[in-house]
């Protein structure tokens, strides 16, 4: 039987098959059904006619069947209320309660559970439909209602920015909703691959939720330690990235890609800003997918414009690929995790599953803050007996002019038996 999870363990809703019990809950399963059989027998077999021919004797025994009625009656609900909860520890699932007070209609409708039309799936075991949706999404509630509040059939209201709150806060993946999202006019778009070097109207972009509402305003500000003016395409440093090193710790894209066996064809860039790297690699035709979020910009929107293939996915989420399928990750501070080991090791083997066996990880200038942060991420690197073509820790200057260190890593993914 499937069924909506919301344990912590894997962070989503998910299908799952019941596994063999114990004898002793087997034995109380069964302890209880017979008992509540026993009590519906004995309600649905008391003689009403001996009630009544005797009613007029004792008018006190119609009182007192009623009252033994009602507590057998209340032992039966009981006794299904314990199944009921047996069933579920069974099947290993805690489920949104439906019940609480101000649930939109659509998010209930959203995770009912809906028989399969032709009943339990053979391969499977599988005797439901069974939504997916994150297991946070019960800690923002409200937040969630106000997300599943719409208008069936009609347009959904301007609210990614409330959706991507909610994936910031955990409940990833998002419920599925029945309107339609808004539209905008992608007017002015170049054919590939020119489309990867030119700027289109900023009108076919989303503004909304935004600080800045214009490409000026975004090139202007530093959106992160990787966007520093990554949206001016025509004449800024991005037209170099990659092609001409600032300094050392920056790799170039051709020697990175001299040192994949086997051929790079395609990868997968996190936190890749504007999609300049995707750029790159389309130019030397390797596939990328870029994994970023519309955090402070339009990043989606900026690289589908440049015939790019962007993923709208936060860290936390499991990447949505089988396992050994690229042949190149490049991620730079998209590693950095707010400090918790604990994190960066569950994305580094994650991160280690969609890599194929001789791919290559490219850590391409990571920020290390401290001395203790650079050595935790080389044990961590280390422990997954990567080798290490390239490997280079270098100091920049920043803005205000202070030192910082950073590391640059080329490493190829062992063979495991």
């Amino acid at each position: 039987m499937g069924a909506v999870s919301l344990k912590i363990g894997d962070g989503t809703a998910r299908f799952k098959r019941a596994s063999l019990c114990s004898s002793a809950v087997n034995l109380l399963m069964l302890f209880s059904v017979i008992t509540t059989n026993l009590f519906a027998l004995y309600a649905f077999t008391y003689h009403p006619t001996k009630i009544l021919h005797h009613y007029n004797h004792n008018p006190k025994n119609i009182s007192l069947v009623s009252e033994k009625v009602t507590l057998i009656l209340g032992e039966i609900e009981s006794s299904q209320k314990k199944l009921f909860q047996m069933e579920k520890e069974l099947l290993g699932y805690e489920s949104i309660d439906l019940s609480r007070p101000n649930i939109a209609n659509e998010l209930k409708q959203f995770l009912n559970h809906h028989p399969l039309p032709l009943g339990k799936d053979s391969r499977t075991g599988i005797t439901e439909m069974v939504a997916s949706v994150g297991h946070s999404c019960v800690k923002s509630m409200d937040l969630l209602t106000q997300f599943m509040t719409y208008k069936v059939n009609g347009l959904c209201p301007d609210d990614w920015s409330l959706g991507q709150k909610l994936i910031l806060q955990g409940c990833e993946p998002l419920p599925r909703r029945r309107c339609f999202g808004k539209t905008i006019p992608k007017i002015g778009l170049h054919p590939f691959p020119n489309s990867l070097w030119k700027n289109v109207s900023e009108k076919i972009y989303s503004w909304s939720g935004l600080g800045c509402k214009n490409l000026a305003c975004l090139n202007s500000k530093k959106l992160n330690r990787d966007c520093a003016g990554c949206f001016d395409i025509v004449h800024g440093y991005e037209t170099l990235k990659y092609v001409k090193a600032r300094s050392k710790n920056d790799f170039l894209i051709d020697d990175v890609l001299s040192m994949g066996s086997g051929g790079i064809r395609i990868g997968f860039d996190i936190g890749g800003g504007s999609g300049s790297f995707a750029a790159r690699m389309a130019e030397r035709n390797v596939t990328v997918v870029t994994a970023t979020l519309n955090v402070d910009a339009p990043f989606n929107e900026f690289i589908a414009a440049r015939g790019l293939f962007p993923l709208y996915l936060s860290l936390d989420h499991r990447f949505p690929f089988h396992d050994n399928v690229f042949d190149l990750v490049h991620v730079s501070n998209g590693l950095d995790v707010g400090g918790r080991p604990e994190k960066l090791e569950f994305l580094m083997f994650d991160l280690d599953r969609v890599i194929r066996a001789g791919g290559l990880l490219w850590l391409d200038n990571f920020y290390c803050s401290s001395d203790d942060k650079k050595r935790a991420l080389t044990r961590l690197i280390e422990r997954f007996g990567y080798k290490k073509l390239k490997w280079l820790v270098g100091e920049k200057l920043n803005g205000a002019g202070k030192s910082e260190v950073y590391l640059s890593a080329v490493l190829q993914k062992p063979v495991r038996v």
